[in-house]
């Protein structure tokens, strides 16, 4: 383990020592797609099995799964209790969480799980202390919530944001615009939609033969990086929204929180005082984007107590059905739906239907 961490710290001061500028932009190319493979052999420890340890690998329940991360005694302990009543050991010293403690809230009729995953130190990435566990967790969340003190957001928002980074973990991002096929033979084919200013035919085999591909088609659709290019080779980046929440808001004036509200993807909180949860709760809905589907039994009412609630990327009938009970699908032979999605109240639609938020469905069957 020690020989790769070596290797990683070698390879970052190497990466921090060299000037950004056009002669060596391939030079660092090579850097950091080794380094990707690093950290991909520490997140994939030889012999199999994923890096979870005791008390990490909690099971999936409810409809969403909200990660906390954030450095020790930023309040996240008290945010989790008090948002979701469960009792996670809270004491004003550092390091009282040492297990992932899953508690559970419901909001819109959404079960959501939220996980207080141990604060993550500096070098989390690279092994040192339980981080590696930790973020083996935090990328199967369907948001992360950044907890930060108010007083030093700055500072810690980039090194936890370096942390994920390192992970394999992309915040806020979408999945780079880059189609990458390997094929047998006929070397490297290079297309671009758009001017490039970072990579050329030259950069891309550079990069690619770090990882010994010599025969692929590439496409660049918009004026991408090497870390994009590095992120579709690797294949096992995870995009994940995250908010970021200012905590501790009680320590600061007016004037200081009208500038922090301008600031993209953040909440200010006062976990202690419960102060701008709706705010905050309003948010995490947003950002879950989940979809909420009433059913109605025939001859009934609709049951708008429990919705059936799905992600806003799947949202069919299909979908819909599945959720429910994977023998549904079979027995399908139309749906009555009521909602924005469809013109007529009801309307008659089939299994490739798309529904929307809030919409009412009977499922009939064949006979």
């Amino acid at each position: 383990m020690s020989t790769i961490l070596e290797k990683i710290a070698a390879i970052e001061s190497e990466m921090a020592r060299t000037q950004k500028n056009k002669a060596t932009a391939l030079h660092l190319g090579i850097l950091k797609a080794r380094l990707a493979k690093l950290r991909r052999e520490l997140i994939t420890p030889k012999g199999g099995g994923g890096a979870t340890g005791e008390g990490f690998d909690v099971a999936k329940t409810g409809d969403a799964r909200i990660g906390f991360v954030g450095f020790p005694s930023v309040g996240k302990s008290t945010l989790l209790s008090n948002l979701a009543g469960v009792y996670s050991e809270v004491a004003a010293y550092e390091f009282t969480t040492l297990t992932t403690v899953p508690g559970c809230i419901k909001y819109k009729g959404a079960k959501i799980q939220l996980l207080d995953l141990p604060g993550i130190i500096e070098g989390a990435k690279d092994g040192k202390g339980r981080g590696r566990q930790v973020i083996a967790v935090a990328r199967t969340c369907s948001l992360i919530f950044i907890v930060l003190d108010v007083l030093k957001p700055l500072q810690h928002k980039k090194l936890l944001e370096h942390e994920l980074e390192g992970f394999g973990l992309r915040l806020n991002k979408q999945p780079p615009n880059i189609h990458f096929r390997k094929k047998d033979k006929g070397g490297i084919n290079l297309n671009t939609t758009c001017p490039q200013s970072e990579l050329d035919v030259e950069a891309v085999k550079t990069i690619l033969s770090e990882y010994k591909i010599h025969n692929a088609d590439i496409t660049l659709r918009y004026d991408a990086n090497s870390d994009d290019l590095i992120d579709v080779i690797e294949g096992n980046r995870i995009y994940v929204p995250c908010i970021y929440l200012l905590n501790k808001i009680d320590q600061i004036s007016i004037e200081e929180l009208d500038v922090i509200y301008k600031i993209p993807h953040c909440v200010p909180i006062s976990a202690h005082h419960k102060w701008n949860f709706d705010d905050l709760l309003e948010k995490m809905w947003e950002y879950l984007k989940l979809v909420r589907i009433y059913t109605k039994p025939k001859g009934q009412l609709p049951d708008y107590n429990s919705p059936v609630v799905l992600h806003a990327d799947r949202t069919s009938i299909e979908d819909f059905c599945n959720k429910l009970h994977r023998s549904i699908v079979k027995e399908f032979k139309y749906a009555l739906v009521w909602g924005s999605s469809v013109k007529h109240q009801p309307q008659k639609v089939g299994i490739e239907h798309v529904l929307a938020d809030e919409d009412v469905v009977q499922i009939v069957k064949k006979v």
